[in-house]
């Protein structure tokens, strides 16, 4: 309260007030950011593990038998000759052709920097959650400072 620029008690709480709400923005935006590489992560592993099994399979003659997913619980049996290429989502509605050499090395390099990326918003909601705590801390004498 004795800082400049702190004339009432009023005016420190609505900074303060300002601020716990920045504060709560961008814990929602780092919150949804956190889920989507959560949801990414698992999809990232799902799809290396496809590769791997095709690298190993490209080596013999015969077809991969697998199901397709077709629709919301709606597969389709198909049989799959041996290939060095596979097309890829990249999102936006981007489908790239890459052997699977060269898509192991992307999807390998997205998963490390996923699981780095997480790492960070992890990091960085902890230190929002310290700030959210500071800032309660000063609100809370200075509402009974006003109510005094």
């Amino acid at each position: 309260m004795k800082q400049p620029g702190n004339e009432t008690a009023d005016a420190v709480l609505r900074r303060l007030d300002e601020q716990y709400q920045k504060y709560k923005y961008m814990e929602l935006n780092l919150s949804q950011k956190k889920l989507r590489l959560k949801n990414q992560i698992p999809q990232i592993r799902q799809t290396l593990e496809i590769l791997r099994h095709m690298q190993k399979k490209k080596e013999t003659t015969e077809p991969m038998e697998t199901h397709f997913l077709l629709a919301d619980n709606v597969y389709c049996k198909a049989s799959v000759p041996p290939t060095d290429k596979v097309c890829l989502w990249l999102g936006a509605n981007v489908m790239l052709e890459y052997d699977i050499d060269e898509a192991q090395a992307l999807l390998e390099k997205n998963l490390s920097t996923a699981s780095r990326n997480l790492e960070t918003l992890e990091e960085d909601l902890d230190f929002l959650r310290d700030q959210f705590t500071t800032t309660e801390v000063s609100i809370l004498p200075n509402l009974f400072e006003n109510t005094a």
